[in-house]
């Protein structure tokens, strides 16, 4: 039965406010959104979650409960606001997924009082496979208000490869007819997010072996029909750097599993990693 989260803020070094959503009971455990998405759409795997710990997932910032990105924005900040969420909870284990993989990683290369940790599909970069050239023309199209181009514009260059063999009038069309009301209207909100979100992938590429620093033992997860170019060879190299790693491939997930179609599976394999 699903029950509401509690809602809870810290503030973060730099004086923002972080919101985060806490439910269930055990060991503490946060969970840490990708870009283009937030708390509420990781509702069914902290549900899963909370049947073994006490989940808080951070609503990050330029979210809606906390506060914006900021001028200094940055992946210190990220880490920032995950280490007062850590601090107001206690939590040695963190769940991330894509975007908030790389979070995760790098909140733990920095602190040692995480424990464990689980990533989905962290979005680390190597090798350029993560673009960003496309951030310029996303920009500008949401500069001129028009947040469909946008939004195409970032889905063929990041997206799997059925949207990237699209033209843009093409996908800027599919989106608007699978995005409609409060889907679409979050989504939008979380565009400029996700620009600022990629620059900083961009700017980390090839920077994976700082990850010989993560004295966490970490569990780093796939999606056997996820075909995103950085997917493979990202895992490949941190494997080859992290201190202690395990791989685990969902063979019927693809890159958005933790939160459409695969959250009980994506849970189990958490939990008995977790717990294990």
């Amino acid at each position: 039965m699903l029950t509401t989260p509690d809602l809870r803020t810290v503030r973060s070094t730099d004086g923002t406010t972080i919101a985060y959503h806490t439910t269930g009971a055990g060991p503490d455990l946060l969970v840490v959104p990708g870009a283009l998405s937030d708390a509420a759409d990781f509702t069914a795997l902290t549900e899963a979650l909370a049947a073994s710990f006490t989940v808080h997932t951070i609503q990050r910032r330029g979210r809606r409960g906390s506060g914006p990105q900021g001028p200094g924005y940055g992946i210190e900040a990220e880490c920032a606001d995950l280490a007062a969420v850590r601090a107001a909870t206690g939590a040695r284990y963190v769940f991330g997924h894509s975007f908030g993989g790389l979070v995760t990683l790098e909140a733990a290369r920095r602190d040692p009082g995480i424990t464990r940790l689980a990533v989905y599909e962290p979005g680390v970069a190597v090798d350029g496979l993560i673009p960003t050239d496309w951030i310029p023309r996303a920009r500008r199209f949401l500069d001129q208000g028009r947040p469909f181009d946008a939004f195409a514009t970032f889905a063929i260059a990041t997206g799997p490869s059925a949207a990237r063999r699209n033209p843009r009038w093409l996908m800027a069309t599919i989106l608007r007819l699978a995005f409609r009301g409060e889907k679409r209207a979050k989504v939008f909100e979380l565009l400029e997010p996700a620009l600022r979100e990629h620059a900083e992938i961009g700017r980390l590429d090839d920077s994976y072996p700082n990850y010989r620093q993560v004295s966490a033992e970490v569990l780093l997860m796939t999606g056997g029909r996820s075909d995103l170019a950085h997917v493979g060879p990202s895992t490949a190299r941190l494997g080859e750097v992290l201190p202690s790693s395990r791989v685990v491939t969902f063979p019927k997930l693809d890159h958005f599993g933790p939160h459409h179609k695969g959250e009980a599976e994506v849970a189990e394999a958490v939990t008995a990693f977790l717990l294990g």
